[in-house]
């Protein structure tokens, strides 16, 4: 299958249950066995506890595909990370980096992305973050390309508004460059607000996204993500994926 549809699931989707054996039930039961593993379920401070929740993840026949999202500030204990994605069989890592730390943090995490053989992707959260909005990304990629490039997230990318907030020019702009994608999709009310829904049934261009993505040469991550109905959030995660697969038919 190609890298656009071999999709896995954001745990934080399921961020209201704290068992990982149970998350991975939950994975396999929307149809998935990849998963990209946030903060919430694991401790990526502690390799030795991170080792059993690799081991939980493997006997339910889930991969570990990603961590994050991580805030990288150039701390050198932010290493760690990179050995628990390596524990976990992972090659990306889902980023932020902060105004005033990303001029330290970006040279040690390209360090560390060479030495581990992983990709750190820069994951665009809106315009209310830094590294939400595409000239930022282009300078942040500038400093840390190859290894550092852009995890666009759909749903946040529409957020920062239709002049600049172009999720599928955005994928022909950054082929080459995009290590990831969160599948997710927003509605928005008249004071600007959002709202998730199953992905395809918002503001997203969801056939014409994946395109953009394959005529690019897509080959990173691809993570399914809704974060509503925070208690059952399952059957609209099945609906998500049941909607990506029409496209693969």
């Amino acid at each position: 299958m190609k890298p656009s549809l071999q999709l896995g699931v954001q745990s934080y989707c399921f961020r209201h249950f704290k068992d990982n054996a149970v998350i991975a039930e939950k994975v396999r039961a929307i149809g998935l066995d990849r998963i990209e593993l946030c903060a919430v379920h694991a401790d990526f401070n502690n390799p030795e506890a991170f080792a059993s929740v690799v081991e939980t993840y493997r006997k339910a026949g889930v991969a570990i595909v990603s961590l994050g999202v991580q805030t990288f500030t150039g701390a050198d204990s932010e290493k760690v990370w990179f050995e628990c994605a390596k524990l976990a069989g992972a090659k990306h890592i889902s980023a932020h980096f902060q105004v005033d730390t990303y001029l330290k943090a970006i040279p040690k995490v390209r360090e560390w992305c060479r030495e581990f053989g992983m990709k750190v992707g820069i994951h665009c959260h809106g315009g209310y973050m830094f590294g939400g909005q595409p000239d930022v990304i282009r300078h942040l990629i500038g400093l840390g390309g190859p290894e550092i490039g852009w995890f666009i997230d759909t749903a946040w990318a529409l957020q920062i508004g239709p002049w600049q907030g172009k999720p599928v020019e955005w994928a022909k702009e950054f082929a080459g460059k995009i290590t990831g994608v969160h599948y997710k999709d927003f509605v928005f009310e008249k004071n600007g607000q959002w709202q998730d829904v199953i992905v395809g049934t918002g503001n997203l261009d969801l056939p014409a996204f994946v395109k953009a993505l394959d005529e690019g040469g897509f080959d990173g991550v691809a993570i399914v993500e809704y974060e509503g109905d925070v208690e059952n959030p399952d059957p609209a995660l099945k609906a998500c994926v049941e909607t990506m697969r029409q496209l693969a038919a």
